[in-house]
């Protein structure tokens, strides 16, 4: 797992933290800040010796860790994001940590609290169950589709990723293990031709990714099950399953998961 440099929080952080959605920094060549309101009429700065490709590239690069971060579990649902605390992990400047975290708040990782800041989004059951429910139709049709057109290095691939996932079980890392479970699916169902279809699937991971950090984090007891439900898939379609078993087989795995994952969310309601 990722391991963010641990700093302490000084006020500073705090008072940076909580700037209003409208408000942007402008950092000029000599590294003086200037807020920009954005509300109302626009107000215009003119910033000397700015490298715009260089802001860029160092937005991109703190959006891309920072979402990195908050889908291996660094930061965790509810968490601040504290703009001058991952500016000094990252090593740049607070411009491009801010516009990294508007982009996060634009696809649902993050979400922005008046007088406090931004946090990392909190886990919304319902929309995990039915994303999940959405990958389990999709990834299901699509892996149906790939039949007929999985080659053997194709189901090698996916037994040596779910032979490394049994070999987790003793000492199960989440995050891990989810990032496998992914990669085990997407072997199967990427040959299926149909690159549509692939584009949703995509979009809804993206979804998901913004909603949950690792599945397995919350209900570990459903990982054996798992890799046993892979391997008898594997041996169906090695075996040539028609293709209609292959998309129930894995409806079925992706449902199989999302009841344990509300079952135990109806444990802790009631607890």
């Amino acid at each position: 797992m990722t391991v963010r440099p641990a700093c302490s929080l000084s006020s500073a952080d705090a008072v940076d933290d909580a700037t209003e959605p409208g408000e942007r920094i402008a950092e000029g060549a000599d590294g003086a800040h200037a807020a920009i309101s954005t509300g109302g009429t626009a107000a215009v700065t003119a910033i000397v010796g700015v490298d715009a490709t260089s802001a860029a590239s160092k937005a991109d690069r703190a959006y891309e860790t920072l979402r990195q971060w908050i889908a291996e579990g660094v930061y965790q649902p509810g968490e601040r994001l504290i703009l001058q605390r991952i500016a000094r992990d990252l090593d740049i400047s607070p411009v491009p940590v801010r516009e990294a975290i508007r982009r996060l708040e634009a696809e649902g990782f993050a979400s922005f609290q008046r007088n406090v800041g931004a946090r990392v989004s909190s886990i919304n059951a319902n929309a995990y169950a039915e994303s999940m429910q959405t990958l389990a139709v999709l990834e299901g049709v699509a892996t149906g589709l790939a039949v007929g057109r999985l080659t053997k290095r194709d189901l090698q691939l996916a037994a040596r990723i779910n032979d490394r996932m049994a070999a987790g079980l003793s000492r199960l890392d989440p995050v891990s293990f989810t990032r496998d479970n992914k990669a085990f699916h997407e072997a199967l169902y990427r040959p299926c031709g149909n690159a549509h279809l692939l584009s949703v699937i995509d979009l809804e991971w993206s979804r998901l990714d913004a909603i949950r950090r690792s599945t397995f984090a919350f209900v570990p007891e459903r990982a054996p099950g798992a890799v046993e439900e892979h391997r008898h898939l594997l041996e169906r379609l090695r075996d040539g399953a028609p293709a209609m078993e292959i998309e129930l087989l894995i409806r079925e795995h992706r449902l199989t998961t999302v009841r344990s994952f509300l079952e135990r969310r109806a444990e802790l309601d009631r607890s």
